[in-house]
């Protein structure tokens, strides 16, 4: 069972190798005199896991909560030197969303974009043409750009259909200043603020038009910009960036009451706050001169993202190296002492447990040896030692049969979880770096 890809397929053509090369636009302007030591990287959000269901609210009602996010390369999920796929806010993003329900996440991220690259390509996808990567924005490190440019069409449906667009953008326009506030006076500062934020409104007002235009009832929440210089650089230079930092903030906030007073609705993901006094910890500014987020910076944006659209946040972790996968059914962890077995790469759990958590019924047929599951319209047939399980009448292969797996005293029959989930149609995705199963109706 592969995980679903979060990428819609415009973005499929990222490769491992090409995230190492393509993105190669660190700030180079940095002063010299950070201090260099370790970041540390953490590979999932915490070490702590919640048992406890999140609860459903109204922007999950939908039988298929759907996602699209634009942005930068914070959305993109990029750090310097990666070598495998993000994992950044965005893929945490559907994982908090799998614990409300099935959610779908189409990544239009682009590496490099300012404020007016995203401009150009919310237009064009709002006007229905296609437009080249320079014409998106100059210069893109992003070799994705052009594909995504050509495929305006598709990713407007995308949008029309969304819930909920989640944005980052803005970093890479103020990104100068890293390099810059600290030769400036505080009037000449001031200014160069007030034009950069000048810009800022009005790049990222015609961009929730745009997205409004698409679609008038899906709920667009877009961050502010977090400060990424640790105070060790300086404390002059530490003062005036987190007053630009401030008002940064600001300016997003007016934004977003405009438009909710003409009942549009735009929430902010205020992230910025939460890199303040961690700067160093949360990206890679010390070890790299890199102001993008390490795994610490990407899971607080997605607690802050998360909590802005579904009022929580669920802390997950991968089990423990040798103890068996998770599984999450509508939220909840599945907690057994039967617990799940891999067998020839396919996760098996104790049939009885499985029916429980979705809510099934099973009748057992002793003279068959077959358990038949039902739920709703749909049934599921799963007889011990056979080759094949019989869904909605069809005969579906497995390459390994159910078994009987002898528990303390107990023997219980263990079945594939995905083929019995999928079967009485539920929802089953697999996240490789949670080593987790979540499975919804």
């Amino acid at each position: 069972m592969k995980r679903k890809r979060i990428w819609k397929n415009t973005a499929a053509g990222l490769s491992a190798s090409m995230l190492a090369g393509m993105l190669l636009f660190t700030s180079s302007a940095l002063p010299a005199h950070a201090a260099d030591a370790e970041t540390a990287v953490l590979p999932v959000a915490s070490n702590e896991t919640s048992n406890t269901a999140p609860k459903k609210d109204s922007v999950a009602a939908t039988k298929e909560f759907r996602i699209v996010t634009l942005g930068d390369s914070i959305t993109v999920g990029y750090e310097p030197k990666m070598t495998t796929l993000p994992y950044g806010y965005v893929e945490r993003l559907q994982e908090q969303g799998l614990l409300h329900g099935r959610t779908q996440v189409d990544n239009f991220g682009i590496a490099g974009l300012k404020t007016s690259g995203l401009k150009n390509f919310t237009d064009a996808i709002n006007a229905g043409r296609t437009l080249a990567a320079d014409e998106i924005q100059p210069n893109l490190p992003d070799p994705r750009a052009g594909q995504f440019g050509t495929n305006t069409a598709a990713i407007r449906e995308s949008i029309a259909q969304a819930n909920l667009v989640a944005m980052t953008i803005g970093g890479n326009d103020v990104s100068e200043l890293l390099g810059t506030a600290n030769t400036m006076s505080d009037q000449e500062l001031q200014e160069k603020v007030e034009e950069l934020l000048s810009t800022y409104t009005t790049n990222v007002t015609a961009i929730m038009k745009d997205i409004h235009a698409i679609n008038p009832s899906a709920r667009i929440v877009i961050a502010d910009q977090y400060q990424p210089m640790p105070e060790v650089a300086g404390k002059e230079l530490y003062t005036k960036l987190m007053q630009t930092s401030e008002s940064f903030t600001q300016t997003i906030d007016g934004i977003a009451a405009k438009f909710a007073a003409q009942d549009v609705d735009v929430k902010v993901a205020h992230v910025a706050k939460e890199f303040v006094g961690g700067e160093g910890t949360m990206t890679h500014m010390i070890k790299d001169r890199d102001f993008h987020p390490n795994q610490y910076g990407y899971a607080a944006i997605a607690e802050v993202f998360a909590k802005t659209i579904w009022g929580e946040y669920t802390k997950l972790a991968a089990p423990a190296a040798g103890e068996p996968m998770n599984i999450i059914v509508s939220g909840k962890m599945l907690n057994t002492p039967y617990k799940p077995i891999i067998r020839n790469g396919k996760n098996f759990v104790a049939i009885q447990d499985i029916v429980n958590a979705v809510g099934a019924k099973t009748v057992w047929d002793n003279k068959t040896s077959t358990a038949t599951i039902t739920y709703g319209d749909r049934k599921v047939a799963v007889k011990m030692g056979a080759k094949s399980v019989i869904v909605n009448g069809a005969s579906v292969a497995v390459d390994t049969p159910a078994f009987l797996n002898k528990v303390g005293k107990e023997s219980k029959t263990y079945v594939p979880v995905a083929m019995v989930a999928e079967g009485l149609g539920f929802d089953v995705q697999y996240v490789a770096k949670l080593k987790t199963v979540f499975v919804n109706p």
